[in-house]
């Protein structure tokens, strides 16, 4: 019931920032549940298909979503995050665990960086055949950290859709909880094939999270744009410090 009641607050987290909230998911299971991280990641990452999809009809109803872009990133993000779903089961737990924690702060200290600095949309560049081409290049990419990070990079999907793509700061949210939804259904695959998958924790993190995550996106166009920058950037550094306590 505890790790329930602690995935549903963490879903909340998940839901409304888009970033960063399944990187805190990981690290609660690890350093507070004595969870190996590599079935952290895996559980997490699988949990975070019925996150995505019902934090993306949560914020579809509030018209946060871009669903071309979603999946013109997802789709590749998915095929990276299946690769990288076999190449981390040979990487020392140890080790992941700072590797991941890395990957937290850095992709805290990104977004903070790009919030910090003012860009006018220009979504419809990504309609042009170059920026096709690139779009799919930075999804398979970011689909890769994904499945070596379970979902620690949406903050890096962010950045791409609000820097390369120029989403707004609330379109960027809700069209990076889609994108999540095709990398950690595919990416998932992987995990549970090299049985990394606990599929009893996996039950209470996806009816902790959904739930969740439906409750926190109704939240991300009624607060205040700037606590919505804070908590997206706090967020996958706070995951990154308690994981680094293990």
């Amino acid at each position: 019931m505890l790790i329930v009641l602690t995935m549903l607050l963490l879903g909340m987290v998940l839901g409304f920032v888009g970033a960063g909230g399944a990187g805190v998911i990981i690290a609660v299971l690890t350093v507070f549940f004595n969870v190996p991280i590599h079935y952290a990641i895996g559980t997490s990452l699988i949990g975070l298909v019925s996150t995505s999809l019902f934090g993306s009809l949560s914020h579809y109803r509030e018209k946060n979503i871009d669903i071309k872009i979603a999946f013109l990133l997802g789709i590749p993000g998915g095929i990276g995050a299946l690769i990288a779903s076999f190449v981390v089961e040979h990487i020392p737990q140890s080790d992941l665990n700072y590797m991941t924690a890395s990957a937290l702060f850095v992709s805290g200290l990104t977004l903070w960086i790009k919030l910090s600095i003012k860009t006018k949309s220009n979504e419809k560049n990504v309609y042009s055949k170059s920026s096709f081409l690139l779009s799919i290049i930075i999804g398979f990419v970011l689909g890769m950290l994904s499945g070596f990070f379970g979902i620690g990079s949406s903050a890096f999907i962010q950045l791409t859709l609000l820097l390369v793509i120029g989403l707004s700061v609330q379109l960027s949210v809700g069209t990076t909880m889609l994108v999540m939804f095709p990398i950690s259904l595919i990416g998932g695959i992987g995990y549970i094939i090299n049985g990394n998958v606990d599929f009893l924790l996996l039950v209470k993190v996806v009816f902790g999270t959904s739930i969740g995550s439906y409750i926190g996106a109704k939240f991300t166009n009624k607060l205040n744009p700037i606590v919505l920058k804070i908590s997206m950037v706090s967020v996958p550094i706070i995951g990154g410090l308690i994981l680094i306590t293990n």
